[in-house]
Order: C-alpha cells, then structure tokens, then sequence
C-alpha cells in the first residue's frame, strides 16, 4: 500500500493512500461505459427514430463532421468537466472511491484538470493506455505524465473509518461551548485538528500539541488561553465546541 504526505492548508502533514492501478484502470472502464451508453442511446435516438441520415446528406463533408463532432462533444469532455465540478472525481472514480488531489495541498482548480485532460491523448489514447500504466508503476507518487504535469495525484478514499477517524464528538448534556470562533472552521479542517490532536495526545507530543494548538489560535484569532486551559484541554474544546454549533451528532 503506497502512501503520499500532503501538507494542508493548514500546514499539517495527513498521508493518504494512493490509488492503486487496478482502481483506476476499473474507473476508467467504467467511464469509458457511460460514453459508449451516450453514444449509442444517441445514435438509436438520431438514426433509428429521427433518420438523421437524410440532414447529414444534404451537407458538405466538413459540415457534417462538425456537427458529429458537436452531438459527440460530451463523450469528450467528459472526464474534464466530471472532475471539475465533482472536485476531482468522475462517476466511475466516484465508484471506485478514488480522487484526483494537489500533491501540494490546495484543491486542484480547472486547470490542473485540464492538465490532465490534455495529456490523456499522450497517457491513455495514443498507446491504448500503455504510456499511462508504465508511469503509474514506475513513478514515485503513482503518477501519469498528466498528473506530474498538473501536480496531482490520485488517492484511495475507502478506509475502516470510526468515530474516532471523524469529526464526531460525544457530548455530555449541558455542554457549554467556550469558543464561538470555531464556527469559522469546516468540517475538513475540525477532521484534521482532531487527527493530529489524537495522534499527538497518544504519543504525549507536547511539541505537536504546542504548534497545533498555535495554529488553530491563530486560524480562529485568539490571543490567549482562559486560565487553566491547556494546549490539550484547547484543542479538545475546539473539537466539541464545533460539534456544538454545527450540530453534529
């Protein structure tokens, strides 16, 4: 199992793992289905029901392969425009629980999956995919040429998750939330904190706690701990506080 650091927005290292070949090559076989469904549910709609045939006739051939190519066009952007509006994933990735992320941390914008859309014809369709697959075995980080070109990689989601993988925390009856600050934080940046939080209390990383607790100060603008709050007792009130306000439960 290959796993990659990424260091987040809110600079703290989280590995992932890494999609596996067999994963993305199953993806795209999935994908490469839903076009061939398009394609032929278009051609028995034009053809078998409209006899679309009789307009193509009445066209030169530049026309007619302009407007071919114009019914066909989301069969080719597909995979562009899946990523782009479903952050990182198709509906055969969504399947297999896989995602297109930014080694560096940031979400991928438009033109890294345009980066990668492009350089499918070099990865995938000038070679029947044997470019893609060599890169995607020998390269460090289970990168295609389209994925180092644009910084990305693809992880695995499925894991064993629990409720301490998650943002969820118990709360007893009457909690009184001390800092209402924590409403400006997402759920992706409370699952991190926790994470790490956990990870650091296990490992009594005093070190960890400091910085983090540092961090989520300075996210949330405040200057000093109440008295008696620890850098632990924070971070564990941020993550409660949070479930609070948001109402998770």
């Amino acid at each position: 199992m290959s796993l990659i650091a990424i260091n987040t927005s809110q600079n703290v290292n989280v590995e992932f793992t890494l999609a596996g070949i067999g994963d993305r090559i199953v993806a795209f076989i999935v994908d490469m289905l839903i076009k061939i469904a398009y394609i032929v549910v278009l051609f028995l709609i034009l053809f078998y029901w409209l006899r679309f045939e009789n307009y193509l006739d009445d066209l030169d051939q530049w026309s007619a392969m302009a407007v071919i190519i114009f019914l066909t066009l989301p069969v080719h952007i597909y995979t562009l425009v899946c990523e782009s509006l479903m952050e990182g994933q198709t509906f055969g990735k969504k399947a297999l629980k896989i995602k297109v992320v930014k080694i560096d941390g940031y979400q991928a914008g438009f033109s890294d999956y345009m980066m990668r859309w492009v350089f499918r014809l070099v990865d995938i369709y000038s070679n029947s995919g044997i470019v893609g697959v060599i890169f995607i075995i020998t390269s460090k980080n289970n990168q295609r040429l389209g994925d180092m070109a644009s910084g990305t990689a693809v992880i695995s989601l499925k894991s064993d998750v629990t409720v301490a993988h998650t943002i969820i925390e118990e709360l007893k009856t009457g909690y009184a939330p001390v800092f209402p600050q924590v409403v400006a934080l997402s759920d992706g940046d409370v699952r991190i904190i926790k994470e790490n939080f956990q990870k650091a209390s296990h490992a009594n990383d005093q070190k960890i706690l400091k910085q983090l607790t540092e961090k989520v100060k300075d996210v949330l603008k405040i200057e000093i701990l109440p008295d008696g709050f620890s850098n632990r007792a924070f971070l564990d009130t941020v993550i409660k506080d949070y479930n609070f306000y948001t109402g998770k439960d």
